[in-house]
């Protein structure tokens, strides 16, 4: 609870006043079957009208306070809890977005999802139960037994008995439900999980005709939900009929034993007629307070979850920053004796003892087998993952000694799957400068060989794309990744086989703006074919994770036979074809 104060502290006065005004409720709740004893007991009996009518005012005067302060109560405790889990999302959103890849590899998407969406809605719920039972319950309950216990102590004893063998019954039910929630929520990031992929899949799943596959993987997962949320849930339905069993026998018993009263003279009727009433009002707040413990059952597995996003630590900081401000200014790259895993228990490297150095404004190719290392390589210059051992500096400086904002400003990267979001062309294209003026955007499109297919559309850089850019082609979307990227003028550009759907002639124009516009930029090249990178300062060749050549062209021609084959192969079919 502790760690949810700072939540509830912004919300603090909704939070007091929203229980405190329920007790208008518990005092019109606790008063009411006295004013009706009274009214039947003196009124009734004797006839006396206008004190009956005298008592039903009061009573309706009870009931118009009771409805303001419950109206209020509710209000004060709904907005109370839905402010609290819209900050709670809000931080688990930005604890998200500070997450490096290796800290988003522990969770998946539809986890995640769930965590912001459903997980924080049961935080949700539960405060606002909370809220409007925290005063109402306990104040029902004690106010009940003490009104009861007033009218005649040795009636009242039959709480004694009721009372405790429903809290243990309650308990159990409780110890129960609290394994097969924490179940159920984990089957429901597994459903969204699916779905999350699904849906962003639609177009491979149509064209491999998989849709009755993934209609039936579906209907797996969404049954396996089904079934665990009815096991819990058989934990709640329990509750009720357990409840309702505990009231009939006591109310069987207070009418029993009151009713022999009132026929000996011991007790008035309207006595009677209260402490029945009590007896009830004890019996539902019991009730309310199961459902109450119940629901926190369910919230306890969500709070769990959503701790281990707040508490998760992050493992990519500037921690080791020693200058707040430096940014980067040449653009020189060095690796020294790099290796590299993506999980710490992981006993091989996909990275091994990787040194060499790039001078600022050069265009370095990188080119290996599938699997080799290459994506891993690159993206440890803007410090999406850190370095297991050595390091690697740019401009000199370790990149850790750089803030992350500041090094990743000066890196311009397209990663290796293309990725645009809903919006115009406009606004994706700005995400690399929002600032950048309609000549910078059109130049920038330009030289990416994008200015021409947008503006051939009607609406040009107005364009709408779909979600992930399903209107537009693999080249196009390729082109306008580019784009983005070369906004951001960065001193290093990192493509990562990001012309794999360009045609060669588009690709050529493509090298040769960067030849002419991007002099003083380190490019670094990612390409799976070979003519993509022949004209390059130089070429890094890596193989399982280890540098087996590093030179020109011609140079590499001579020495390395690894990239030989690859020229060979390449060129061959090229002849083929």
């Amino acid at each position: 609870m502790r760690q949810y104060w700072k939540y509830i502290r912004s919300h603090l006065l909704y939070f007091i006043f929203g229980p405190l005004l329920m007790l208008t409720e518990v005092a019109g709740e606790i008063v009411l079957p006295t004013i009706m004893a009274s009214m039947i007991d003196v009124g009734i009996a004797n006839n006396n009208m206008a004190y009956v009518v005298s008592r039903m005012a009061i009573m309706f005067g009870c009931i118009c306070i009771m409805i303001i302060g419950g109206l209020g109560g509710h209000y004060l405790s709904v907005s109370a809890s839905v402010a609290f889990s819209a900050d709670i999302r809000k931080d688990v959103f930005k604890k998200v977005q500070s997450f490096s890849f290796k800290n988003i590899d522990t969770f998946s998407t539809g986890s995640l999802v769930t965590r912001l969406t459903n997980d924080i809605t049961q935080l949700q719920n539960i405060t606002r139960m909370f809220l409007i039972m925290a005063m109402r319950s306990p104040g029902m309950l004690i106010g009940g037994i003490i009104m009861a216990s007033r009218i005649n102590i040795s009636l009242a004893a039959i709480l004694i008995i009721i009372i405790p063998l429903l809290g243990l019954t309650i308990g159990l039910l409780m110890y129960n439900a609290y394994p097969r929630f924490t179940t159920v929520q984990k089957k429901l990031d597994a459903l969204n999980s699916g779905i999350q992929e699904n849906i962003t899949n639609v177009r491979v799943i149509k064209s491999f005709v998989r849709e009755k596959f993934e209609v039936n993987k579906f209907r797996t997962a969404n049954t396996d939900l089904k079934d665990s949320t009815l096991g819990a849930m058989r934990i709640v339905i329990c509750t009720m009929p357990v409840m309702t069993l505990a009231m009939n026998i006591t109310m069987i018993l207070t009418v029993w034993n009151g009713g022999n009263l009132v026929v000996n003279g011991g007790m008035a009727v309207g006595d009677l007629t209260a402490f029945t009433t009590y007896i009830v009002q004890i019996l539902m707040s019991l009730m309310m307070v199961s459902m109450l413990f119940l629901q926190s059952a369910r919230a306890a597995a969500s709070s769990r979850r959503i701790k281990e996003v707040l508490n998760t630590e992050v493992d990519l900081t500037d921690e080791y920053s020693s200058e707040k401000d430096r940014v980067v200014t040449r653009g020189e790259v060095e690796f020294r004796n790099v290796s590299f895993k993506y999980y710490e228990s992981r006993k091989e490297n996909v990275l091994n003892n990787i040194s060499f150095k790039i001078d600022s404004g050069e265009t370095i190719g990188i080119i290996g087998a599938t699997g080799s290392g290459k994506t891993s390589l690159v993206q440890l210059i803007p410090r999406l993952y850190d370095v297991t051992e050595g390091e690697v500096l740019v401009d000199g400086v370790n990149v850790k000694e750089y803030s992350i904002r500041h090094l990743r400003d000066g890196v311009g990267m397209v990663l290796q799957k293309n990725v645009l979001f809903s919006g115009t062309i406009e606004d994706n294209l700005r995400w690399g400068d929002e600032n950048a003026t309609r000549e910078e955007l059109e130049e920038a499109a330009d030289n990416a060989q994008a200015d021409a297919f947008v503006k051939s559309f009607s609406d040009g850089y107005k364009t709408e794309l779909g979600q992930g850019g399903v209107n537009v082609s693999g080249g196009q979307k390729q082109r306008l990744c580019i784009a983005r990227a070369l906004l951001k003028k960065p001193k290093i550009l990192i493509l990562d086989d990001s012309t794999s759907a360009v045609d060669t002639a588009t690709e050529a124009k493509i090298r040769h703006a960067f030849a002419t516009t991007l002099k003083d930029t380190t490019k670094i090249i990612i390409a799976q074919r070979i003519s993509s990178i022949m004209d390059a300062d130089r070429i890094l060749v890596l193989s399982e994770g280890r540098v087996t050549g590093y030179g020109t062209h011609d140079e590499l021609m001579k020495s390395n036979e690894e990239y030989r084959d690859i020229y060979r192969s390449q060129i061959d079919e090229e002849v083929t074809a």
